[in-house]
């Protein structure tokens, strides 16, 4: 099983600091109830925002098409159901049964 991130949707709109692979970064977490969808916002460890706004989109990894080496995670950000049961992340569903995953296999 991967490790995961907690995310408590009870506290959105929040941020939260987090240590990925060695490095620090602040994710802010907000939610759009029209769309039902959640975004991330990532900051480096001085507080320069380096992506607003990512949506959480299931088995996508975060930061893909942004991703610069030396300033992003070296390690991919997934929303997952690891049962294989949801294929998409939903109010009802996240934290629940689909969670936003480390791609750590194997390490």
């Amino acid at each position: 099983m991967r490790d995961r991130i907690e995310i408590d949707k009870d506290l959105i709109p929040y941020q939260f600091d987090i240590t990925l692979a060695g490095q620090p970064f602040t994710v802010s977490v907000d939610y759009n109830r029209g769309v039902d969808l959640f975004t991330v916002s990532l900051y480096d460890s001085t507080g320069a925002l380096l992506c607003a706004g990512e949506p959480l989109i299931y088995g996508s990894p975060l930061f893909r098409d942004v991703y610069r080496a030396g300033k992003f995670p070296v390690i991919d950000l997934v929303p997952l159901d690891e049962s294989g049961h949801e294929s998409a992340v939903t109010w009802d569903n996240f934290g629940k049964t689909v969670f936003l995953t480390i791609d750590d296999e194997g390490d």
